[in-house]
């Protein structure tokens, strides 16, 4: 509808005394935002410069008739929904009938009947009404939907969010070569015992996109936070032609990122390789999840590690030791694995 002042209409006929007599009924019936124009380009203009709710369109008219007005306003994606009601004499019932499957909406016949100019009137402006409803509600299903999938996200992994909207389920899986990262600042827990809260959360919030923002580019998946460590994989629900190469791309530029951002936080980085198992748990605040010696095994690499380096294991190693640097910790003791040779990777290519 229109800007306040009720529905929109378009009154188009190239008789003056035709079109004082249809505005005149038209607003005794209520209707007063109405525009009269003499002739289909004018009328054409018209609907490119404002919004109406319907045109009353005569048949017979000099420059451009009404055939060729009707064919524009519906070939136009701007105009085609706006009702179109025909007007004629009676004796140009078949160049009606023609109108109508050009799309007109109705027709009225000259002279001009009030009963039934109100009941066509007020039909047509109603079926308008409902369809605007129809594509207002479309729309806010749409803009639903959207908000849906940002949400879920924001909450899994997008290879898990597609098979969700395939399947209308995340089936548990073991998945057999998967680069699992983990990454955590270097006193942490110290420095939000000194700092505001809502500084260390802004601040952890920058990072934390930062890394979200860098392992999308090196195709690894962020599974979640946990406090101050950022978990991601590579290889498990999207295809990277080599997780551990490129989690150990990610894992040195983390290093390089948190430290040129405020306040200049060292990290350290832990990559393991090998099976894991992964799905969802929980049903009102659920996450998807990950179990496994695999991941627990990078979690204590992660531990290990000097400030500001990425540490792979043994095995992690093997899968990049032709495209990375390196430098053995030699044996180190891992709760409950006892002792593994850790390698700290330093640069690739």
């Amino acid at each position: 509808m229109s800007d306040g002042g009720g529905p929109a209409l378009l009154v188009v006929d190239d008789n003056e005394d035709n079109r004082y007599t249809l505005t005149r009924r038209l607003r005794r019936q209520g209707y007063e935002n109405i525009t009269e124009v003499d002739n289909g380009r004018a009328a054409l203009e018209a609907l490119d410069k404002g919004k109406f709710d319907l045109v009353l369109l005569d048949v017979m008219m000099p420059e451009m008739n009404g055939y060729e007005t009707l064919e524009h306003i519906k070939s136009d994606m701007a105009t085609r929904d706006i009702p179109v009601i025909m007007i004629s004499a009676l004796d140009e019932l078949d160049s009606v009938v023609r109108c109508i499957e050009l799309g007109a909406e109705d027709y009225l016949p000259k002279p001009f009947n009030a009963t039934l100019l109100k009941a066509r009137v007020a039909a047509s402006l109603e079926k308008k009404r409902l369809r605007d409803q129809e594509a207002s509600y479309l729309d806010q299903l749409e803009d639903e939907q959207k908000r849906s999938d940002k949400l879920l996200n924001a909450i899994l992994p997008a290879g898990a969010v597609q098979e969700l909207k395939a399947t209308d389920t995340i089936q548990a899986r073991r998945f057999e070569d998967v680069a699992v990262l983990f990454c955590d600042i270097v006193g942490f827990t110290a420095y939000c015992d000194r700092t505001p809260p809502e500084t260390v959360v802004g601040q952890l919030q920058n990072l934390v996109r930062k890394f979200e923002g860098i392992a999308e580019a090196h195709g690894l998946e962020k599974i979640k936070t946990i406090g101050d460590a950022f978990l991601a994989t590579g290889g498990l629900l999207q295809k990277v032609e080599n997780p551990v190469l490129a989690g150990v791309k990610c894992g040195l530029e983390m290093v390089a990122a948190s430290a040129a951002m405020e306040p200049n936080w060292q990290v350290r980085v832990g990559i393991n390789f090998g099976p894991i198992v992964a799905g969802i748990v929980g049903q009102r605040k659920f996450g998807y999840d990950l179990w496994g010696d695999t991941v627990n095994v990078a979690a204590r690499i992660a531990g290990e590690a000097d400030p500001g380096t990425v540490l792979l294991s043994n095995g992690a190693w093997l899968q990049v030791r032709r495209a990375a640097q390196g430098r053995s910790k030699g044996l180190v003791a891992l709760k409950g694995k006892g002792e593994l040779e850790l390698i700290e990777c330093r640069s690739v290519g």
